[in-house]
């Protein structure tokens, strides 16, 4: 019976596989039949003894099917390897336990490098597959009400989803949020209580909690969950990611089982995000790793940031876990974006307290189960996988989608496989996401030709001095050359292959083979032959013009075009002629340039049709002083030199000038005047020199000394009204304070009794004052 299977099945894979090949070869220099192949998929081999003529390169065995055949070679010679499948593992789909859901289950590939390989994939939903749903609740304080109804959920759920899958079971865990500021009042009281204080039940704060591991016992969800109380934080969202990591990541410890996995998060609220840990100063970022403790707490909840929203696609996708995300109105659409980073989820809207949860369950569970994506896992490098989906569908995507699968019912996707280049085996898995059964697919490269040699070191076509391999000879030691013609002798085959190189390059420049260290030439694409000791030269490869090789005008030597008399040019496109480049004066560009095809090719930044002006060129002024003072004045440095130094200038003595384009400096400190006039050619300039010079006067020695001794005398009679000024500033100052003291002098008012005064007054007695 298996036998019988597996003969159909891989008249089945090599029906439906296909090799995608272009009719192109895109070959280097190929010597062998195993670099050929590796060359490309177009590429082919022609192993026939007389396909190629004597001289002529090994290469021309190499390319696509159709050109070899045109070339003579038989069918039967041509090696064209072909990418194989080989069933390994490919029991039918069956109902039995374990279910088989995919087929086949593994098989080896051998593929030619670039050459898209293409197979069937068959899936089909067995009945009864048993399913394990994980209910993880937010218990924040605003979902309450929600709790109450869930406590009574457990065993409604379960007969919900024993009628569809025939056995199931369910777990339990909560969340809140990490106990740090800003996310939870972290108050010794408010810890310990953090809801309000009218609410008499209420649990310490926490971040996740692991509650009841999946069981298939109803009665028990129910008495687990009755037993727990809300909590509270204070910002708005919550902890979901941190307790979705934690129940991905403790497969043992949630009791995940060979099933349909579903993780069913229930909150009203939005989600922290990697990042937002950084607010409490959490700097470390999640581990993907299970970290409960014995009473199934989550420890890292204030030590570990909150996962990303990348790191739970990818840890749901890796444990086979489908989330449903069971949400109320406000933030239904949050979780619809978040739902599109995630494959395989969906999401649910609940009513005000959670009554619907079980009804939403089940159409989630529907939906999720009935849509199958066929991805890949492990993809080793330098191979690509994409997919058809199973309707049939043209478009090849990285992912194959099938929608509304029925219990039962048999899909098939369209796989194509492809290596980019000769690789070691490699192994890797397909296989529809959330689904523990996986097809294993080896891949092996077909790198190397497999012809049908015969073991004869002294083959006729080898001049008996080697063996035939894939219609090319493999000379004996000592020998070389197409036909191991070539004895080395004394020499080496390194010192003979280095004669053939120029400049260390390619061997005969690549258009030719090295025969006893000489050049035999192949013949170039339109039949004739390349030549030069190198094969370095060939008369088919010079420029065109007007899509004729050297314009039709000229003969290609060695790369270059030799024009016929009366043309010109890099590819004789011009007829020889110098009108167009004629100046009035009878010179050719003004001496300032070649003509070439008729026009004006000019040097040292000149332009214009004919190298008229050059606009970032100036008038030479400076630089023309000293012949200029010796032509016009014969004085300067080049006063016994002027002809000989000053060749390239033309002069005359004028009178007057209209305008002066230079003003210079003679070695005398006189000012030359003079106009520059560019002739024909580089640096030649006629000049008009002005007659006389700007020459300055002599000094006046006597009103020097006048001055200079009239300006001592000043200078003196200064410094003595100074000197003077000073003195009397300071006698001035001396009066003052001697003003000033007279003002506070006091004199006594008492008299000398040792005075005598210098007068005597005698009374007469006589006297009696009568007159």
């Amino acid at each position: 019976m298996h036998r019988a299977v597996s003969l159909q099945l891989l008249l089945l894979l090599l029906c439906g596989g296909h090799v995608h090949s272009k009719d192109e070869c895109v070959k280097a220099s190929v010597a062998t039949c195993d670099a050929c192949i590796k060359s490309g998929p177009g590429c082919v081999w022609c192993q026939d003894l007389n396909f190629t003529k004597r001289g002529e390169l090994e290469a021309v065995r190499c390319d696509t099917e159709s050109e070899i055949r045109k070339r003579g070679c038989p069918v039967n010679m041509i090696i064209n390897p072909a990418s194989t499948v080989h069933p390994i593992k490919n029991k039918p789909l069956s109902k039995g336990k374990p279910p088989v859901q995919i087929q086949p289950q593994e098989i080896q590939l051998e593929l030619r490098p670039g050459q898209p390989y293409t197979f069937n994939l068959k899936f089909k939903r067995a009945e009864g597959y048993p399913v394990d749903l994980y209910y993880l609740m937010d218990l924040s304080y605003s979902m309450k009400d929600d709790l109450k109804n869930v406590k009574n959920l457990g065993i409604s759920l379960l007969n919900k989803l024993k009628k569809i899958t025939g056995y199931a079971r369910i777990g339990f865990g909560s969340f809140v949020d990490k106990t740090l500021l800003p996310f939870t009042d972290t108050n010794e009281e408010k810890l310990q209580k953090p809801c309000p204080r009218e609410e008499t039940q209420c649990e310490p704060a926490f971040g996740y909690k692991h509650v009841l591991s999946l069981t298939d016992n109803g009665q028990t969800f129910e008495e687990m969950v009755s037993l727990q109380r809300i909590s509270g934080n204070l910002d708005t969202p919550e902890g979901s990611l941190d307790a979705i990591m934690q129940a991905v990541t403790c497969m043992d410890k949630i009791g995940w089982g060979d099933s349909t996995r579903l993780l069913v998060l229930a909150t009203d609220a939005g989600f922290h995000m990697a990042g937002d840990g950084k607010l409490a100063g959490i700097l470390e970022p999640n581990q993907e790793t299970c970290q409960l403790d014995d009473k199934n707490m989550y420890i890292k909840s204030n030590l570990w940031d909150y996962p990303s929203v990348g790191q739970i696609a990818k840890k749901l996708e890796e444990q086979k876990i489908q989330p449903i995300f069971a949400v109320t109105e406000t933030v239904a659409d949050v979780y619809r974006e978040l739902s599109k980073l995630i494959p395989k989820s969906e999401v649910g809207v609940l009513s005000n307290d959670s009554s619907n949860v079980v009804n939403l369950i089940v159409e989630a569970y529907n939906k999720l189960s009935s849509n199958i994506i066929v991805t890949h896992d492990n993809l080793p490098e330098d191979i690509t996988v994409t997919y058809k989906d199973c309707r049939g569908h043209e478009e090849y995507s990285d992912k194959g989608t099938c929608n509304n699968v029925n219990i039962g019912e048999e899909v098939t996707f369209s796989v194509t496989v492809t290596a980019l280049k000769c690789i070691d085996e490699k192994t890797f898995n397909i296989g529809p996401l959330a689904f523990n059964e996986k097809l294993t697919v080896r891949v092996k490269t077909r790198c190397e030709c497999e012809c049908d040699n015969e073991r004869n070191n002294k083959h006729e076509h080898c001049n008996k001095q080697g063996s035939v391999v894939c219609g090319t000879c493999s000379c004996n030691s000592g020998y070389l050359g197409q036909r191991c013609e070539c004895s080395l002798g004394q020499k080496d085959e390194a010192t003979l292959k280095a004669q053939c190189r120029k400049d260390n390059g390619t061997e005969c420049e690549g258009r030719g083979d090295c025969e006893c260290g000489v050049c035999k030439c192949h013949l170039t694409e339109a039949g004739n032959s390349y030549y030069g000791p190198h094969c370095e030269c060939d008369d088919e490869h010079c420029e065109k013009y007007q899509n004729k090789l050297c314009g039709g005008n000229g003969d290609c030597k060695c790369g270059e075009c030799k024009c016929r008399d009366g043309f010109e040019g890099a590819a004789c496109q011009c007829k020889k002629s110098k009108d167009g480049c004629m100046t009035t004066s009878g010179s050719e560009c003004h001496g300032r340039g070649n003509c070439m095809c008729n026009q004006c090719v000019c040097k040292g930044g000149y332009k214009g049709p004919k190298c008229t002006s050059c606009p970032s060129c100036s008038l030479p002024c400076q630089k023309s002083g000293n012949c200029i003072e010796c032509m016009g004045f014969g004085s300067g440095p080049f006063q016994k030199n002027c002809t000989y130094s000053c060749s390239n200038f033309s002069h005359t003595i004028e009178e007057k000038l209209p305008k002066s384009d230079c003003r210079v400096k003679d070695h005398e400190g006189c000012w030359i005047s003079f106009t520059m006039t560019e002739q024909d050619g580089f640096d030649k300039y006629n000049v008009k020199i002005l007659k006389t010079r700007e020459c300055p006067e002599g000094p006046n020695v006597g009103a020097i000394v006048g001055g200079s001794l009239a300006g001592v005398a000043l200078i003196g009679l200064l410094i003595l009204l100074l000197i003077k000024a000073l003195i009397y500033v300071k006698d001035l100052k001396e009066w003052k304070r001697f003003e000033k003291e007279q003002q506070r002098r006091k004199w006594a008012d008492g008299e000398n009794p040792l005075f005598q005064k210098a007068t005597t007054t005698v009374a007469n007695p006589t006297f009696t004052g009568d007159s």
